[in-house]
């Protein structure tokens, strides 16, 4: 309102002096003329002031009354919460019907397989027979071992407790198809569950860029934020492009990382490149 008054004031007063009128017989100096421009000066600056202030409360008064109220907030989460642990239990009943396909498809058939050639081997009198059958049998073995242990590295890596989270991922760097670079700035160690958490997304996203991408390289970055409160992963590969984020193995690991309350992406375009990147909370 000082703003309105002042410029209608001014107004008036420049409109009569343009006209040759002098209000209350004063004349139109110099002096009075500064004067009057410094008086406006103070009035528009405190008119500005005014009107931010008042900016500001109306503001907080809409924040106050018409935003969500902390019951709303509250209820908000508590549903966020419930559909993350929706998604846990559904992850985990996904996981144990993959265990149970790896098994059934997988060492159960090799175990057939070599109880079928011990049989072979126990019936047959041939000597050389005999010796290639036991050498099947040992291989087939090994086979099964090595299924064994890929299967128990799904329920969980134990490479993290005998390794360290470093090691344990060169390690699956040195088991890649295709040449993996890992860039990593963390400070170790971190909390088993990011731990676990960086592993997983590190092993499902080479491996999935081994399998189906045609990527002849993969780079993994490993840092954590300046106030050391969250870890950030990216895993790129020089590969076709369009992978699914609702597959079964990206599926699982938005899921993995949601429960932590961190945040899951993948950007896959036709073309490639493919990145994975995700951020987990430390605390």
């Amino acid at each position: 309102m000082l703003l309105l008054y002042g410029m209608a004031a001014g107004a008036v007063l420049v409109t009569g002096w343009a006209r040759g009128a002098q209000p209350d017989d004063i004349p139109p100096t110099w002096p009075i003329v500064l004067y009057a421009a410094a008086a406006g000066a103070v009035l528009l600056f405190l008119a500005l002031q005014g009107l931010a202030g008042v900016a500001g409360l109306e503001r907080r008064v809409a924040r106050r009354f018409l935003g969500p109220s902390t019951r709303e907030v509250l209820e908000g989460r508590i549903s966020e919460l419930a559909a993350s642990r929706a998604g846990i239990v559904a992850a985990v009943d996904a996981e144990r019907r993959r265990i149970e396909r790896d098994l059934h498809d997988g060492v159960q058939q090799r175990l057939v397989a070599l109880a079928m050639m011990l049989g072979r081997t126990r019936r047959n009198a041939d000597p050389a027979a005999h010796a290639d059958l036991l050498r099947q049998a040992h291989e087939e073995s090994q086979e099964v071992l090595s299924d064994l242990r890929e299967v128990a590295w799904r329920i969980y890596p134990s490479a993290l407790d005998t390794l360290g989270l470093d090691d344990a991922l060169a390690a699956v760097a040195e088991r890649s198809a295709v040449p993996v670079r890992i860039r990593s700035d963390l400070v170790l160690p971190l909390p088993a569950r990011v731990e676990t958490a960086v592993y997983f997304v590190v092993c499902e996203a080479v491996t999935n860029a081994a399998k189906h991408s045609g990527a002849s390289a993969i780079t993994v970055d490993l840092a954590e934020s300046p106030d050391h409160g969250s870890v950030r992963v990216s895993v790129r590969d020089d590969g076709h492009g369009g992978a699914d984020p609702a597959g079964p193995g990206l599926a699982g690991l938005a899921r993995r990382i949601a429960a932590l309350d961190g945040s899951f992406a993948v950007a896959s375009p036709t073309g490639g490149p493919t990145t994975v990147t995700t951020e987990v909370p430390c605390g």
